[in-house]
């Protein structure tokens, strides 16, 4: 994993890349489609570290894609965790990666996910890690289940694409007015000082979301970033101007 922060130009995501390699990386991932997609389906356990997941049939398997292997490690290696009460929302939390490596942090966190599966899902993995008192799970979209609360640090891992999904699946790549809902409303769920991280990949829509995160006023820098293949995936971090 590369870290960088303190670099003066504008953070933005790779382009997809095009060509020979590119296209193969593609046509290996649509071959193996079939089969994550069957076990999407069924219950499984995975693991980051020495860290078990269950994943229950129809929550988003964010291990097996990668982005939660990122986002746990991230937590596990930043010196903003050592911040004593540190108050997160894992937003979208899918099985409750986040949630688990930010409670095993000390952080006091709420969960959401309008995903009813996946809000069982989050539980379980709180309770299987032993955090489940520093974990509140809520059932909801976007911002609605924390209406009234403000926090240190919003963690995201949104759909990649823009898009009306086809169904629960292909809700956790595709999705409609997720990131217009997520730009407006993330400043006032921000304590003073709060920031939010954003996990985007080079494959996907994701540069629409930090022009609007701009254009609500948020500085950007990259917490972390690595390359799988050809595909790129990014943290960014959106601190409020002024």
């Amino acid at each position: 994993m590369e870290t960088r922060s303190g670099d003066a130009r504008p953070p933005v995501l790779p382009e997809r890349r095009r060509g020979v390699r590119p296209a193969l990386a593609r046509l290996w991932l649509m071959a193996h489609w079939p089969w994550w997609r069957r076990r999407y389906h069924r219950l499984t356990i995975e693991h980051i570290d020495d860290t078990p997941l269950v994943i229950l049939p129809n929550v988003f398997n964010a291990v097996l894609f990668r982005g939660g292997e990122l986002l746990a490690r991230t937590i596990v290696a930043h010196p903003l965790f050592s911040q004593p009460g540190l108050k997160a929302l894992d937003l979208g939390c899918g099985s409750g990666v986040v949630s688990v490596f930010a409670a095993r942090r000390g952080a006091d966190v709420v969960a959401v996910d309008n995903n009813p599966d996946a809000v069982r899902c989050a539980r379980i993995n709180a309770l299987l890690n032993g955090v489940e008192a520093q974990v509140d799970v809520r059932l909801g979209d976007l911002f609605a289940p924390v209406a009234n609360e403000t926090f240190d640090l919003v963690v995201f891992n949104p759909p990649f694409y823009r898009g009306k999904p086809k169904d629960a699946l292909d809700a956790a790549w595709r999705g409609e007015q997720v990131f217009e809902g997520f730009a407006h409303g993330l400043r006032s769920r921000l304590s003073p000082g709060g920031r939010a991280w954003v996990l985007l990949s080079s494959d996907g829509d994701g540069a629409e979301l930090l022009a609007l995160l701009r254009s609500e006023g948020f500085e950007l820098g990259v917490v972390a970033e690595r390359r799988w293949w050809e595909e790129v995936m990014m943290i960014f971090e959106a601190t409020p101007k002024g």
